[in-house]
């Protein structure tokens, strides 16, 4: 059964109906005929959240698997037939969930739905010890070369163990360990997947070009014999103090380009009007050159070469304020440290200018409707509101309640949470090696 979303205020005209299958699978339609293609996206409601110590790694693995193959598409079948058709595709995962996606030309949207279905119905037939050991390779790979040997590379899953307490479910980031890596066994990723790839645990959302009778068809022919599963836990609780009460540091020394200040802030869940207050302050202080801490550091004080402030919106736990400034040659993080505590301190007593909210609030709003503009981009809102919030509905007035925030709103949140004492630091600090070539760099240009 499904029904028809009537267009609601701040939708800006677009519509999406919702319906679910008798095993489970939440489906939602968006028509688009303006272009001849359809979007496919698939939300699994399972992320590292969902792991446990010392099994880490296990849901981004599983991206990788389930392009591997199942029971009627063999091997890299599934990109072969995809981009065979003209269309494209990918997989990502995070803290909250793990997604999978195809842009079609719209002829060939049945297509598309037919792999996905086969994947989640069939994927076992397929795995063996060959493809996990294939993938495990692949992911480790992956690791090294996003990871561990570019500067900086570590430096969110630092920041992420030191803003989330041992044992919280987001302590560890998507990635994994290498050692949780090479212990997960094929049993372990055939029990993930019974346990996480059922229709009971996933949203389809299908966006664009499409004939919604004929779609719902689709989905049922390809989607509605696949069981349901009902052995999911619920994630553990990710519940904090909304502040973490003291400044907690660390000093890094590796071969980097340059010293760096990072910082991780205890902000509001996403879903809330305070987290929407928060991205405003954080676009203030840090979105772009017209920032305040880009006209400080980089422009008037030239202790920078780069300075971002963004927010990392997570719902099953405190979303973080992200933090990144990478000084210039010479200057000491200390001086960083205190002009950027300055300028949060200033901005926490005074409070956004009308300019500076009019700025971001467009900034803001032309992102949100650069996403749903696009027929992929809207599909994966409408899947992570209906994940994450229970309402894909959101999606679409998701821009209006932006603009909805008010200057006191940006002022409170940033005075409440943007502290020294609600803080994680880490100090990334060159090598001997590194400072001493960048040294004979900067005498040779003289």
């Amino acid at each position: 059964m499904g029904h028809t979303a009537t267009e609601q205020a701040g939708s800006g005209g677009l519509t999406a109906t919702e319906h679910r299958l008798a095993n489970g699978l939440r489906v939602v339609l968006s028509e688009d005929h303006l272009t001849p293609v359809a979007a496919v996206c698939l939300w699994y409601d399972v992320g590292s959240r969902h792991e446990v110590k010392g099994r880490t790694g296990l849901a981004h693995l599983f991206e990788h698997l389930m392009f591997q193959g199942s029971a009627q598409v063999k091997g890299n079948g599934h990109f072969e037939l995809v981009q065979g058709a003209g269309g494209s595709l990918n997989g990502t995962t995070s803290f909250e969930r793990t997604n999978y996606f195809e842009t079609m030309p719209a002829h060939e949207l049945e297509l598309a739905l037919w792999l996905e279905a086969d994947r989640m119905g069939s994927l076992l037939v397929a795995l063996d010890e060959e493809s996990l050991e294939n993938q495990r390779d692949v992911v480790k790979n992956e690791r090294r070369q996003r990871y561990d040997n570019v500067p900086y590379g570590t430096a969110f899953e630092k920041l992420t163990a030191m803003s989330y307490p041992e044992g919280h479910p987001y302590h560890h980031t998507p990635i994994g360990s290498m050692a949780d890596l090479d212990a997960a066994s094929l049993e372990d990723a055939r029990a993930f997947f019974r346990t996480y790839y059922a229709p009971n645990n996933a949203v389809l959302s299908i966006v664009g070009d499409i004939d919604p009778e004929q779609t719902l068809a689709w989905v049922e022919k390809y989607f509605g014999s696949i069981p349901s599963h009902d052995g999911k836990q619920p994630p553990r609780d990710g519940g904090l103090p909304d502040t973490i009460g003291d400044q907690i540091r660390t000093v890094v020394e590796e071969d980097v380009p340059s010293r760096a200040l990072m910082a991780a802030y205890r902000l509001p869940h996403d879903g809330t009007r305070e987290a929407d207050a928060a991205d405003l302050a954080l676009t203030i202080l840090g979105g772009g050159e017209s920032s305040r801490l880009y006209n400080r550091l980089v422009r008037r004080d030239r202790s920078a070469v780069a300075a971002g402030f963004g927010l990392l919106r997570l719902a099953g736990a405190p979303s973080l304020g992200w933090l990144d400034v990478k000084a210039s040659g010479g200057v000491e993080v200390p001086a960083i440290e205190a002009a950027v505590d300055e300028e949060l301190a200033r901005f926490a007593e005074e409070g956004p200018t009308p300019e500076e909210m009019e700025r971001a609030q467009a900034q803001l709003e032309r992102e949100w409707l650069d996403r749903l503009a696009t027929v992929s981009g809207r599909a994966d809102e409408l899947c992570r509101f209906a994940v994450l919030f229970g309402d894909p509905q959101l999606a679409l007035t998701a821009v209006q309640r932006v603009l909805e925030i008010s200057p006191l709103e940006v002022q409170t949140i940033a005075k409440a949470r943007l502290r020294p004492d609600n803080r994680a630091v880490l100090v990334y600090e060159p090598t001997a090696q590194t400072d001493a070539a960048g040294t004979e760099e900067e005498e040779a240009a003289k």
